[in-house]
């Protein structure tokens, strides 16, 4: 059992290693599958469209598909097009291509997985480059080989050319060989570009390694609990909303944050040594004047917070 809590507690101190690592490992299985089963080179005048498109569209979709699955990405843009103080500032535009980046490093494990693992595994690779029109890179892979190699350097994919096996496989062995280098040097760029970000991050960081390691477990905290209260207020709400309606009685106090209230916790935020808040909820709650708020009558005689829902009322609701 003691052991069991080590590993635990090494994977929740890792965790986002380990998310990266297990979204790498996903993306190569995908890979792998994909090569498999979809793939079929046309060995055809199409070979250099066909194995490009199947080694960077899908890379592409995984990279859209990042950028839509982050929850920052819409904390970011929600609202802000109709409010541009949110990046139009000097200072928050700073703090909008930081966020930007940030999610962009995220966004690119999936991709950067697919590519570097597409060309370790040289099909992709193989497809496109024995269709690239161009002579001279003909001449590099066919030294030494007859001219038939030159004409039909398309058709090895698919074994249909006239060369002699040897032949054959000794050109293939050189483009995927150059495949398998590229690939290496795909996965070292990303390793060394990954630790340099971190070194940077680590070296501007405004507070110290074990803050710093506070300010983590505090906004997984935060961010955990404040979408488990979200849940439950919202259905409290709703219950007492559908409570109200059917049984034709007055509804229940319950206050809720107003406009203002939620525009200003769902701004971007950036940390000072000056205050010393851990993120734009804390700075809200203890700055804010208006956190005790109570609940007012309305002209119906029911309670309520006139403003919670004001914005669907004028038709300024945003989808």
């Amino acid at each position: 059992m003691d052991k069991f809590k080590t590993v635990l507690n090494i994977f929740q101190k890792q965790q986002a290693t380990f998310s990266f690592g297990a979204v790498a490992l996903l993306t190569a299985g995908g890979e792998q599958i994909f090569s498999t089963v979809v793939f079929r080179c046309p060995c055809s005048s199409m070979n250099f469209t066909y194995g490009n498109v199947f080694l960077t569209v899908p890379a592409l979709v995984l990279l859209l598909l990042g950028y839509i699955l982050s929850n920052k990405t819409w904390k970011l843009f929600t609202g802000a097009c109709t409010n541009n103080s949110k990046v139009c500032r000097k200072e928050k535009l700073c703090s909008f291509i930081k966020v930007i980046t940030q999610i962009t490093l995220n966004a690119v494990v999936a991709p950067a997985s697919w590519i570097a693992v597409a060309l370790l595994n040289g099909s992709y690779y193989e497809c496109a480059m024995t269709g690239f029109n161009s002579t001279s890179y003909k001449k590099q892979v066919c030294v030494g080989k007859s001219e038939v190699c030159l004409k039909d350097l398309h058709k090895l994919p698919c074994g249909k050319s006239s060369m002699s096996p040897s032949d054959s496989e000794d050109v293939l062995l050189i483009i995927r060989a150059q495949s398998q280098m590229l690939g290496w040097l795909v996965i070292t760029s990303i390793a060394a570009l990954a630790l340099l970000l971190s070194c940077v991050a680590r070296c501007r960081s405004p507070v110290s390694y074990l803050q710093l390691m506070f300010w983590r477990a505090y906004t997984k905290s935060e961010n955990d609990l404040f979408e488990s209260a979200t849940n439950e207020h919202a259905k409290k709400l709703a219950e007492r909303n559908l409570s109200s309606f059917f049984e034709l009685k007055q509804p229940t106090p319950i206050v809720t944050p107003d406009n203002k209230a939620w525009e200003k916790v769902s701004g971007l935020y950036k940390f000072s040594n000056t205050d010393h808040y851990y993120s734009i909820l804390h700075k809200y709650v203890e700055t804010c004047k208006d956190v005790n708020r109570v609940s007012v009558k309305s002209e119906s005689g029911g309670f309520g917070n006139p403003s919670v829902l004001s914005f669907v009322d004028d038709g300024k609701a945003m989808f």
